[in-house]
């Protein structure tokens, strides 16, 4: 049934699937961007589940060390009956698929009132350079290394993205950004204007910015001809496998890139679907399902992972990875970083020290009146 429902959203949130999306380079607004809007507080309601804790910031964090591997911290909320893993996605800086991933056993649609749900807000970085911005394919995510501030202190920021389906990857390598565009327009490309025509729904040559624009409102072109980091009118589909190739953002994310990335900045693209680091002396393994195209032999890959982890240990470790933890963890494929030596907690274990916090799902303004008539009758 998850599966169906997964597909069924996927259909629905690519309606305007991108391959090689293409904008008109002359339509550049002025720098700055403007600031970041926010929806008239009378068309929504924050209503808290408050059963913890206020939500740890998911989408930067500071980095104490030039070599640090993990940031952030689990956490876990209690869902309402209404709520999904859409809702829950967007409010907490995640992807559906990471949502997918770290709770298997919960009905993304319904998963019920009360429902414990794991948000897997903790990260190990990509084995790539911690400069500029950094895409991991693997685990749909994108994260940005922040210059130093005016106290040498160094951040990092990160987002749920969504990238290209199967058969139209997003690729791999190193680039730049070299353009930003606000309010882009869609030239849309051949290729896709003849699938969507043999499907009997056309599609015009371009789509003017509008909410019927699935560029979004803000764009950053690649030195890679024809791809984008962009955002998108359909914001449910961030997280997923739902483009022809360019990155895609929530509307609220690519705002504040386009506002900040400056042009130039470099862009490493990567596929690292097994990450390992460490952590107060603990070795961690994060394992996402090797997307569907990768033909890499990543169970050959795993012993010099573990082996160049061992080598890096910040003190010197008597203990190593037991094996079998470390193939437990790679066939649930949570997506979370969980410990691997012997004698560390086990994943349940360890999934029970998740920071309990606060529900705080937006409610669109019918369930806010339902939700309110049901406090008067309490």
């Amino acid at each position: 049934m998850v599966v169906f429902f997964r597909q069924l959203l996927l259909s629905i949130f690519t309606g305007a699937i991108l391959a090689a999306c293409t904008v008109r380079p002359a339509q550049v607004s002025p720098e700055p961007a403007a600031a970041l809007r926010q929806e008239p507080a009378a068309n929504k309601q924050l209503v808290t589940y408050v059963t913890g804790n206020p939500p740890l910031v998911t989408d930067r964090f500071l980095l104490t060390s030039p070599d640090q591997e993990i940031v952030g911290a689990l956490q876990v909320i209690h869902t309402r009956y209404e709520d999904t893993f859409v809702d829950i996605a967007r409010t907490y800086n995640l992807g559906f698929d990471e949502l997918i991933e770290a709770n298997p056993n919960v009905d993304p649609w319904l998963p019920g009132e009360g429902t414990r749900v794991v948000l897997p807000t903790q990260f190990i970085l990509p084995n790539a350079p911690h400069e500029g911005i950094v895409i991991n394919l693997a685990n749909k995510r994108l994260f940005w290394y922040l210059p130093a501030d005016k106290d040498g202190v160094h951040a990092v920021m990160t987002f749920p993205i969504g990238i290209g389906l199967q058969g139209t990857a997003t690729p791999t390598g190193i680039t730049t950004i070299t353009q930003k565009i606000r309010n882009p327009t869609w030239f849309v490309p051949a290729a896709i204007r003849a699938e969507y025509a043999a499907e009997g729904t056309p599609l015009p040559k371009q789509v003017l910015p509008g909410p019927d624009n699935p560029l979004g409102g803000y764009a950053l072109l690649l030195g890679m001809p024809s791809y984008l980091i962009h955002g998108t009118n359909r914001p449910a589909g961030v997280g997923m496998r739902v483009s022809h190739g360019c990155v895609r953002l929530f509307p609220e994310n690519i705002e504040r890139l386009y506002s900040e990335v400056p042009v130039g900045e470099p862009v490493t693209i990567v596929d690292q679907p097994w990450l390992v680091g460490w952590r107060n002396n603990r070795l961690y393994l994060e394992a996402h399902p090797p997307l569907e195209d990768d033909s890499r032999d990543w169970p050959g890959i795993l012993p010099g992972l573990l082996a160049g982890a061992m080598t890096s240990a910040p003190l010197k470790i008597a203990d190593h990875p037991d094996l079998d933890r470390v193939n437990a963890i790679i066939n649930a494929g949570r997506g979370i970083p969980l410990p691997v030596l012997f004698d560390e907690p086990t994943t349940q274990s360890y999934l029970q020290t998740a920071l309990m916090v606060n529900n705080i799902i937006v409610l669109p303004p019918l369930v806010r009146e339902q939700v309110a008539a049901e406090g008067m009758d309490r």
